[in-house]
């Protein structure tokens, strides 16, 4: 599966490149014109340009969260946030035994990912899937606890979406944290989706207290959503959101902070020792961003992008409903496919229509709302050499679109 990613990204590439040198020569035989090849090759460098500057601005906002996770590393808050939530988590790995040390792995690697530390969850990933491995009695295929484990973490459940943020403060967003609230439902709805889909699928008894109080908190948080929404006017609302999410998320700041002062933990020395990986981390996805933001910039400056959406636009219009969403539909084609392919259509969409338009905010909305299942389950099995995934992808698969789905509700709900 991961080398079926890596061929789709291949003749994505190539299919950018290919389809707009094909359109541009179809436009010069048809109007004489050479207006296509000229804005294709303006695009060409001003993108390769901006993939860069992209990189740059995300280097600062990594940095500073990568810092911060440090100082709840060394604090221990991290592990205590683990040691807390752990009761209301294992219900749902009944075949684990009792204080497993893969369960601490799995909190740190739910922790690690609702904090947006992709780089550090991922090898808690891998060594999660390594401990569920020495319980699998048969070593080949997938045991029912690696695929509860792997469908929630496809489901991308996210506090603080870092990277969103990041591009999204680069592309000029007056406020960059004003999708966080959209983002957490969404992500809430597919992982709730997840949990769900697998525990009825694995007889998981659900009339759990633990489980219960677990899903009140998730469905409390939708329905007073709903119910603010219902009660408050739309732009007081879109206010409000942007507000909240804004106290959040400097609430969160201060809390590492204290914790670590509180556990007597050099604040500062560790906040510099965690930010150095942020560096590391930027300068990883140049390449990838420079390689599709330019595939991107070529299609749309060639004028295939504009016919594709006006032919999206009417195939859909037997509907009846709005369709401004279907400008994110290449983004929501690619989430579950390509991250570095979703993050191009991303960026491609705000940079085109603004950061803070409708279609901005809905592309970040999309991007946030669900990891890349078929990265995730690739990376993940294939670590520990499993063949036989059973039905990990299909249900993971339906807890993307119930994911996706929910970002265009709420961004709707939010910004329409």
């Amino acid at each position: 599966m991961f080398i079926f990613a890596l061929m789709f990204l291949n003749w994505l590439f190539a299919g950018f490149f290919l389809v707009a040198v094909a359109f541009g020569l179809f436009t010069l035989c048809t109007t004489g014109s050479t207006a296509p090849f000229e804005a294709m090759s303006a695009a060409l460098f001003s993108s390769s340009k901006n993939a860069f500057e992209i990189a740059i601005a995300l280097t600062g906002i990594l940095a500073f969260w990568l810092g911060l996770m440090r100082i709840g590393q060394n604090s221990g808050l991290l592990d205590r946030v683990a040691r807390k939530v752990a009761p209301y988590v294992s219900p749902l790995f009944p075949s684990l035994p009792p204080n497993h040390p893969a369960m601490s792995v799995i909190l740190m690697n739910f922790s690690a990912n609702l904090l947006g530390m992709d780089n550090a969850a991922t090898p808690m990933g891998l060594e999660t899937m390594k401990q569920l491995q020495k319980l699998n009695p048969n070593k080949e295929h997938a045991s029912d606890a690696m695929i509860m484990f792997l469908a929630i973490n496809a489901s991308g459940l996210t506090l603080i979406p870092t990277s969103i943020m990041a591009f999204r403060m680069q592309a000029g967003s007056a406020n960059p944290a004003d999708v966080a609230v959209p983002i957490l439902l969404a992500t809430s709805v597919s992982t709730l989706v997840a949990i769900l889909a697998v525990a009825l699928k694995q007889r998981i008894r659900l009339w759990q207290p633990r489980l219960i109080a677990l899903f009140s908190v998730v469905l409390s948080l939708l329905a007073l959503t709903f119910i603010a929404w219902h009660f408050i006017p739309a732009a007081q609302f879109s206010q409000a959101a942007t507000a909240i999410a804004s106290i959040i998320l400097m609430l969160l700041v201060c809390a590492f902070i204290v914790d670590g002062l509180r556990h007597k933990v050099n604040v500062y020395s560790s906040f510099i020792e965690g930010a150095k990986s942020g560096f590391a981390t930027a300068v990883r996805i140049i390449p990838y961003l420079v390689a599709l933001l330019v595939g991107v910039a070529v299609f749309r400056a060639s004028g295939a992008m504009d016919l594709l959406m006006e032919g999206l636009h009417k195939f859909l219009s037997f509907t009846g409903v709005n369709m401004d969403w279907v400008e994110a539909l290449p983004t929501m084609i690619m989430k579950p496919i390509s991250g570095s392919g979703a993050r191009a259509m991303m960026i491609d969409a705000m940079q085109t229509h603004g950061a803070d338009s409708f279609i901005g905010r809905l592309t970040s909305c999309v991007q946030g709302s669900t990891d890349t299942t078929l990265y995730v389950v690739s990376v993940y099995f294939g670590s520990v050499e499993i063949t036989h995934f059973r039905y990990t992808v299909g249900f993971s698969l339906l807890a993307d679109l119930a994911g996706l789905v929910a970002a265009v509700g709420f961004t709707y709900l939010f910004f329409a």
